[in-house]
């Protein structure tokens, strides 16, 4: 019985979430998704940068 109850709390809370609207989730995604992608490359570069200091010295 606890576990229907969970399931009845659950329910009622996600009621009360305020979710995005179809213009702010394209934002977040968009923000999200070139976030992600300028620290990939960010790290890339790193990455790269480190391996040619180590392979200048072994």
């Amino acid at each position: 019985m606890k576990i229907v109850k969970f399931f009845k709390n659950v329910s009622r809370e996600m009621k009360k979430v305020s979710w995005p609207k179809g213009r702010e989730l394209t934002s977040y995604t968009i923000t999200v998704l070139t976030t992600v992608a300028f620290v990939a490359v960010f790290f890339a570069i790193v990455d790269l940068g480190i391996s040619q200091i180590l392979n200048l010295f072994f």
